[in-house]
Protein backbone atom coordinates (compact mmCIF):
# COMPACT_ATOMS: atom_id res chain seq x y z
CA UNK A 1 0.00 0.00 0.00
CA UNK A 2 0.94 3.73 -0.79
CA UNK A 3 1.15 5.71 2.26
CA UNK A 4 -0.54 8.56 0.04
CA UNK A 5 -4.03 7.51 -0.96
CA UNK A 6 -5.37 8.18 -4.34
CA UNK A 7 -8.38 9.21 -3.17
CA UNK A 8 -8.68 9.83 1.19
CA UNK A 9 -11.99 10.39 2.91
CA UNK A 10 -11.55 11.56 6.03
CA UNK A 11 -14.71 11.94 8.41
CA UNK A 12 -17.09 13.17 5.34
CA UNK A 13 -20.42 14.36 5.95
CA UNK A 14 -23.00 15.55 3.55
CA UNK A 15 -26.37 16.53 3.77
CA UNK A 16 -29.72 17.28 1.96
CA UNK A 17 -32.06 19.70 4.29
CA UNK A 18 -32.74 16.89 7.24
CA UNK A 19 -30.90 13.74 5.48
CA UNK A 20 -28.04 12.76 5.53
CA UNK A 21 -26.62 11.07 2.78
CA UNK A 22 -23.40 10.74 4.15
CA UNK A 23 -22.35 10.59 7.39
CA UNK A 24 -18.77 10.29 8.86
CA UNK A 25 -17.34 8.73 6.31
CA UNK A 26 -13.54 7.58 6.00
CA UNK A 27 -12.47 5.57 3.39
CA UNK A 28 -8.71 5.39 1.44
CA UNK A 29 -8.54 4.33 -2.42
CA UNK A 30 -4.76 3.00 -3.12
CA UNK A 31 -3.32 4.05 -6.19
CA UNK A 32 -4.33 1.18 -9.08
CA UNK A 33 -6.80 -0.22 -7.34
CA UNK A 34 -10.53 -1.20 -8.17
CA UNK A 35 -12.74 -0.56 -5.63
CA UNK A 36 -16.95 -0.86 -5.78
CA UNK A 37 -19.08 1.22 -3.66
CA UNK A 38 -22.58 -1.37 -3.08
CA UNK A 39 -25.78 -0.17 -1.18
CA UNK A 40 -28.94 0.20 -1.91
CA UNK A 41 -30.76 2.97 -3.53
CA UNK A 42 -30.34 6.07 -0.90
CA UNK A 43 -27.48 4.22 0.79
CA UNK A 44 -25.41 7.64 -0.07
CA UNK A 45 -23.27 5.89 -2.99
CA UNK A 46 -23.88 8.49 -5.30
CA UNK A 47 -23.03 11.21 -3.42
CA UNK A 48 -19.60 9.78 -2.00
CA UNK A 49 -18.80 9.95 -5.87
CA UNK A 50 -19.86 13.10 -6.73
CA UNK A 51 -18.01 14.76 -3.66
CA UNK A 52 -15.12 13.28 -5.12
CA UNK A 53 -14.72 15.45 -8.22
CA UNK A 54 -16.96 18.41 -6.56
CA UNK A 55 -20.17 18.31 -8.52
CA UNK A 56 -21.33 18.52 -4.68
CA UNK A 57 -19.47 20.37 -1.68
CA UNK A 58 -18.98 18.28 1.28
CA UNK A 59 -20.53 19.92 4.42
CA UNK A 60 -17.79 18.73 6.76
CA UNK A 61 -14.81 16.69 6.90
CA UNK A 62 -11.90 16.46 4.06
CA UNK A 63 -11.70 15.10 0.64
CA UNK A 64 -8.24 14.35 -0.53
CA UNK A 65 -7.11 13.76 -4.72
CA UNK A 66 -3.32 12.72 -5.18
CA UNK A 67 -2.54 14.27 -2.07
CA UNK A 68 -4.21 17.82 -2.60
CA UNK A 69 -7.33 18.86 -0.86
CA UNK A 70 -10.00 18.53 -3.42
CA UNK A 71 -11.28 22.14 -2.19
CA UNK A 72 -7.95 23.85 -2.92
CA UNK A 73 -8.72 22.37 -6.43
CA UNK A 74 -10.42 24.57 -9.09
CA UNK A 75 -13.78 22.14 -9.51
CA UNK A 76 -13.20 22.22 -13.46
CA UNK A 77 -9.40 21.43 -13.62
CA UNK A 78 -10.61 18.49 -10.82
CA UNK A 79 -12.71 17.26 -13.35
CA UNK A 80 -10.50 17.14 -15.85
CA UNK A 81 -8.24 15.31 -14.38
CA UNK A 82 -10.81 12.17 -13.37
CA UNK A 83 -12.86 10.34 -15.70
CA UNK A 84 -16.65 10.31 -14.64
CA UNK A 85 -18.63 7.46 -16.12
CA UNK A 86 -22.47 8.00 -16.08
CA UNK A 87 -24.90 5.42 -15.90
CA UNK A 88 -26.74 5.96 -18.85
CA UNK A 89 -23.30 6.77 -21.05
CA UNK A 90 -24.47 10.51 -20.55
CA UNK A 91 -23.32 10.99 -24.10
CA UNK A 92 -23.97 14.82 -25.91
CA UNK A 93 -27.32 13.79 -28.27
CA UNK A 94 -26.16 16.36 -30.81
CA UNK A 95 -22.68 15.66 -30.68
CA UNK A 96 -20.69 12.14 -33.13
CA UNK A 97 -19.38 9.88 -30.87
CA UNK A 98 -15.57 11.64 -32.46
CA UNK A 99 -16.75 14.50 -30.82
CA UNK A 100 -18.47 13.54 -27.74
CA UNK A 101 -15.10 11.44 -27.09
CA UNK A 102 -12.80 14.60 -28.31
CA UNK A 103 -14.59 17.64 -26.17
CA UNK A 104 -12.47 17.20 -22.63
CA UNK A 105 -8.77 17.70 -25.38
CA UNK A 106 -10.54 20.16 -27.29
CA UNK A 107 -11.65 22.05 -23.71
CA UNK A 108 -7.51 21.55 -22.77
CA UNK A 109 -6.80 23.24 -26.00
CA UNK A 110 -5.12 20.04 -27.54
CA UNK A 111 -4.38 20.98 -31.46
CA UNK A 112 -7.15 19.34 -34.04
CA UNK A 113 -5.00 16.40 -35.11
CA UNK A 114 -4.01 15.19 -32.08
CA UNK A 115 -7.33 15.02 -31.05
CA UNK A 116 -8.52 13.07 -34.07
CA UNK A 117 -5.70 10.04 -33.04
CA UNK A 118 -6.33 10.32 -29.89
CA UNK A 119 -10.15 9.45 -30.69
CA UNK A 120 -8.80 7.08 -33.08
CA UNK A 121 -7.09 5.23 -29.91
CA UNK A 122 -9.67 5.13 -27.64
CA UNK A 123 -12.05 3.55 -29.79
CA UNK A 124 -9.73 1.11 -30.69
CA UNK A 125 -8.94 0.53 -26.85
CA UNK A 126 -12.77 0.43 -25.87
CA UNK A 127 -12.85 -2.27 -28.96
CA UNK A 128 -15.30 -0.07 -31.26
CA UNK A 129 -14.56 0.26 -34.80
CA UNK A 130 -13.43 3.42 -35.90
CA UNK A 131 -14.42 3.84 -39.62
CA UNK A 132 -18.32 2.64 -38.93
CA UNK A 133 -18.71 4.41 -35.45
CA UNK A 134 -16.83 7.77 -35.74
CA UNK A 135 -19.28 9.92 -36.88
CA UNK A 136 -22.55 8.34 -35.86
CA UNK A 137 -24.94 10.04 -33.74
CA UNK A 138 -25.33 8.13 -30.18
CA UNK A 139 -28.83 7.89 -30.46
CA UNK A 140 -27.73 5.10 -33.15
CA UNK A 141 -26.08 3.12 -31.18
CA UNK A 142 -26.85 0.61 -29.23
CA UNK A 143 -26.89 0.60 -25.41
CA UNK A 144 -23.30 -1.32 -24.79
CA UNK A 145 -21.59 0.95 -27.71
CA UNK A 146 -22.90 3.96 -25.98
CA UNK A 147 -21.28 2.88 -22.79
CA UNK A 148 -18.06 2.08 -24.48
CA UNK A 149 -18.25 5.57 -26.07
CA UNK A 150 -18.54 7.00 -22.65
CA UNK A 151 -15.85 5.20 -21.39
CA UNK A 152 -13.80 6.77 -24.22
CA UNK A 153 -14.91 9.99 -23.06
CA UNK A 154 -13.98 9.36 -19.48
CA UNK A 155 -10.55 8.11 -21.00
CA UNK A 156 -9.62 11.02 -23.32
CA UNK A 157 -7.62 13.30 -21.15
CA UNK A 158 -5.76 10.40 -20.08
CA UNK A 159 -6.81 10.60 -15.88
CA UNK A 160 -5.59 8.74 -13.23
CA UNK A 161 -8.34 8.22 -11.53
CA UNK A 162 -12.34 7.00 -13.37
CA UNK A 163 -15.02 7.08 -11.22
CA UNK A 164 -18.05 4.83 -12.48
CA UNK A 165 -21.66 5.54 -11.65
CA UNK A 166 -23.31 2.58 -12.09
CA UNK A 167 -21.84 1.97 -15.63
CA UNK A 168 -23.14 -0.81 -16.75
CA UNK A 169 -26.68 -1.01 -14.46
CA UNK A 170 -29.04 -0.63 -17.77
CA UNK A 171 -27.41 -3.07 -20.08
CA UNK A 172 -28.32 -6.47 -20.50
CA UNK A 173 -26.56 -9.18 -18.85
CA UNK A 174 -24.71 -10.48 -21.86
CA UNK A 175 -23.04 -7.23 -22.84
CA UNK A 176 -22.54 -5.99 -19.36
CA UNK A 177 -20.45 -8.56 -18.53
CA UNK A 178 -18.57 -8.75 -21.33
CA UNK A 179 -18.16 -4.63 -20.94
CA UNK A 180 -17.31 -5.39 -17.19
CA UNK A 181 -14.15 -7.37 -18.15
CA UNK A 182 -13.17 -5.40 -20.97
CA UNK A 183 -13.20 -2.22 -18.51
CA UNK A 184 -11.15 -4.37 -15.64
CA UNK A 185 -8.78 -4.99 -18.58
CA UNK A 186 -8.38 -1.49 -19.60
CA UNK A 187 -8.29 -0.62 -15.85
CA UNK A 188 -4.87 -2.79 -14.92
CA UNK A 189 -3.76 -1.88 -18.52
CA UNK A 190 -3.82 2.10 -17.76
CA UNK A 191 -2.81 1.57 -14.48
CA UNK A 192 -6.12 3.61 -13.51
CA UNK A 193 -7.33 3.93 -9.92
CA UNK A 194 -11.11 3.37 -10.17
CA UNK A 195 -14.38 4.01 -7.82
CA UNK A 196 -17.17 2.14 -9.24
CA UNK A 197 -20.95 2.30 -7.72
CA UNK A 198 -23.50 -0.51 -8.32
CA UNK A 199 -25.97 -2.11 -6.41
CA UNK A 200 -25.38 -5.36 -7.86
CA UNK A 201 -22.67 -7.67 -5.71
CA UNK A 202 -22.12 -10.19 -8.27
CA UNK A 203 -20.76 -7.79 -10.37
CA UNK A 204 -18.68 -6.03 -7.65
CA UNK A 205 -16.91 -9.26 -6.01
CA UNK A 206 -16.16 -10.47 -9.80
CA UNK A 207 -14.49 -6.11 -10.87
CA UNK A 208 -13.25 -5.35 -7.84
CA UNK A 209 -10.36 -5.23 -5.24
CA UNK A 210 -12.36 -4.13 -2.43
CA UNK A 211 -15.97 -3.49 -1.76
CA UNK A 212 -16.89 -0.66 0.20
CA UNK A 213 -20.62 -1.18 1.75
CA UNK A 214 -22.66 1.67 2.29
CA UNK A 215 -26.11 2.19 4.49
CA UNK A 216 -27.97 4.74 5.21
CA UNK A 217 -24.85 7.32 4.29
CA UNK A 218 -22.49 5.20 6.83
CA UNK A 219 -19.91 2.89 5.71
CA UNK A 220 -20.82 -0.13 7.27
CA UNK A 221 -17.88 -2.04 5.80
CA UNK A 222 -14.91 -2.91 3.65
CA UNK A 223 -12.66 -5.16 2.92
CA UNK A 224 -11.82 -7.39 -0.33
CA UNK A 225 -15.02 -10.33 -0.94
CA UNK A 226 -13.28 -12.80 1.01
CA UNK A 227 -12.90 -10.20 4.06
CA UNK A 228 -16.44 -9.34 3.71
CA UNK A 229 -17.36 -12.77 4.28
CA UNK A 230 -16.26 -12.59 8.26
CA UNK A 231 -18.10 -9.81 8.61
CA UNK A 232 -20.14 -9.84 11.99
CA UNK A 233 -22.58 -7.41 9.78
CA UNK A 234 -26.26 -8.99 8.87
CA UNK A 235 -26.42 -6.74 5.93
CA UNK A 236 -23.30 -7.27 4.81
CA UNK A 237 -23.80 -10.70 4.99
CA UNK A 238 -27.27 -10.79 3.44
CA UNK A 239 -25.51 -9.19 0.51
CA UNK A 240 -22.81 -11.65 0.32
CA UNK A 241 -25.83 -14.64 0.35
CA UNK A 242 -27.33 -13.45 -2.92
CA UNK A 243 -24.67 -14.22 -5.60
CA UNK A 244 -24.33 -17.71 -3.83
CA UNK A 245 -27.93 -17.81 -3.52
CA UNK A 246 -28.42 -17.37 -7.58
CA UNK A 247 -25.44 -19.90 -8.11
CA UNK A 248 -26.93 -22.16 -6.44
CA UNK A 249 -30.41 -21.96 -7.57
CA UNK A 250 -28.26 -21.87 -11.39
CA UNK A 251 -26.52 -24.95 -10.68
CA UNK A 252 -29.96 -26.67 -9.75
CA UNK A 253 -31.26 -25.46 -13.12
CA UNK A 254 -28.59 -26.47 -15.19
CA UNK A 255 -26.68 -29.88 -16.14
CA UNK A 256 -23.71 -30.52 -14.34
CA UNK A 257 -21.68 -31.47 -17.74
CA UNK A 258 -20.84 -28.50 -19.98
CA UNK A 259 -19.56 -30.14 -22.52
CA UNK A 260 -21.54 -31.27 -25.51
Amino acid sequence: MHSRPMIGYARVSKSFGPTKAVDDVSLDIAEGEFVAVVGSSGSGKTTLLRLANRLIEVDGGTITVEGEDVHNIDPVALRRRIGYVFQSGGLFPHLSVADNIGITPKLLGAPAADIVTRVDELLELVQLDRSAHRDRLPETLSGGQRQRVGVARALAARPRIVLMDEPFGALDPLTRDALGEDFRELHRKLGLTTVMITHDMTEAILLADRIAVMRSGTLLAQGTPAELTESGDDYVLELLRTPRRQVERLNALLPRSGAA
